[in-house]
């Protein structure tokens, strides 16, 4: 699907189940504008307040491509900001600080994932605005949360800081190495981003019911540990820790195809017992060797490894994965970038967004809405903004401010 289409069906003619919330978000690089960017495609209107000049930091990241008016706009930016529109109010200035609150009382959410402290330090806390909206909505999106003290409140997070101290990286770390520290999409951001939309639409719906607002605090931490349940859990049943990891306990590994990897997952003996069928190793099912998952674990790479890895040597990762399936045995092809782009499944559900760049006549592709509803059409989907795009158009809608002050803001700075 491109930016701008839409996939006109039955569906759509309910309109969209957030038509007429209305977001501001004080937002910057990943996780909460993730999580803002799925709530417009489910119907929400959603404004993002950016500083003035370069505009949020995410903008600033590699990969870029360039605007037609000569800006630098990086690959993190591009990722998250589909379907929004850009108001560039400089919120460390008094005039800023004193719009964005005229704003507010215009809007059901207000989200920010600044440091701890910053927008206390701004007067712009949920304690401040609450006064002006008494229904309003308000999300923190931080590194340790806000609403219970911890003590890692002033430090700064990032998503893999986040991932290794909920227990993500350890498991898979191999005896006198360091952890593996994969940065592939960001779980810990994009995570916390679906906590976020769920404590957003809970709150929402908490208004309905009440008329009350409330303080919705998402911590990347607890998000994290939430995401890794299994490490905690397993300690506390007294299981080694490395049963956590892949590989470690049942057969779960990734093989050898002819153009690249397929990975298996049999965990249940009725499976196993079907890949020893497969591969022409019915001996295996009584073999001492092969009693209990530990096991499969302990002679994947010396037994099961070579027999696997020869049967599959004349097909193609994804002919592998569909042979075992077909038997019982779940496995799927490991996917590389362009596998995925031109994979059925996710063309079919437009799962990929392709996005015109007015530096180039290839588009970049962009992840799609995963929520598929029943009643609500796929699209059409806006392009990302320019630094500040829409400041007079909000403004003049929401405000209805008139010429003359929005020249004496420009003038002064507060507005770009």
């Amino acid at each position: 699907m491109r930016v701008g289409e839409a996939k006109h069906t039955e569906r759509g003619q309910w309109g969209k189940p957030l038509d007429g919330v209305r977001i501001l978000a004080a937002e910057q690089m990943q996780a909460l504008p993730y999580a803002t960017q799925l709530l417009a495609h489910l119907g929400a209107e959603v404004v993002k307040v950016e500083p003035p000049g370069r505009g949020e930091t995410g903008r600033n990241s590699n990969p870029f491509l360039v605007e037609e008016s000569g800006r630098q706009v990086g690959a993190t930016f591009l990722r998250h900001n589909l379907s929004k529109r850009s108001i560039a109010i400089d919120l460390k200035s008094d005039g800023g600080r004193d719009l964005f609150k005229r704003l507010v009382p215009h809007f059901d959410v207000v989200a920010e994932n600044f440091r701890a402290g910053s927008m206390e330090r701004l007067g712009l806390a949920y304690a401040d605005l609450q006064e002006l909206h008494p229904a309003l909505v308000y999300v923190s999106l931080s590194g340790f949360g806000k609403l219970v003290e911890s003590p890692y409140a002033e430090w700064p997070a990032y998503a893999p800081i986040a991932e290794a101290m909920g227990g993500l990286y350890e498991p898979s770390r191999k005896e006198g190495q360091p952890p593996p520290v994969v940065v592939a999409g960001a779980l810990g951001d994009n995570a916390t981003a679906l906590y976020t939309v769920i404590g957003i639409l809970a709150a929402l719906r908490h208004r309905d019911t009440t008329g009350l607002g409330q303080h919705v605090d998402v911590s990347m931490y607890d998000s994290m540990v939430a995401m890794t349940d299994m490490v905690p859990f397993l300690w506390s049943m007294d299981a080694p820790a490395h049963m956590a990891g892949p590989g470690t306990t049942a057969l779960v590994a990734a093989f050898e195809a002819k153009d690249g990897y397929f990975v298996i997952a049999v965990l249940r003996e009725h499976m196993f017992e079907k890949l020893c069928h497969k591969l022409g190793h019915p001996e295996w099912i009584e073999d001492p060797r092969f009693a209990d998952r530990t096991g499969w674990a302990r002679h994947t790479d010396d037994v099961i490894r070579p027999a696997l890895e020869a049967w599959a040597a004349d097909k193609t990762k994804l002919e592998a994965a569909t042979e075992l399936c077909a038997d019982g045995i779940v496995a799927g092809p490991s996917n590389r970038a362009e596998d995925i782009a031109s994979d059925p499944h996710v063309l079919a559900r437009n799962m990929l967004i392709e996005v015109p760049r007015p530096d180039s006549d290839k588009p970049y592709l962009t992840i799609g809405n995963p929520v598929k509803m029943s009643r609500l059409q796929e699209g059409p989907v806006g392009s990302f903004p320019s630094v500040g795009e829409h400041t007079e158009e909000i403004l003049r809608e929401v405000l209805g401010t008139e010429a003359d002050e929005l020249s004496a803001l420009r003038d002064e700075g507060v507005i770009e």
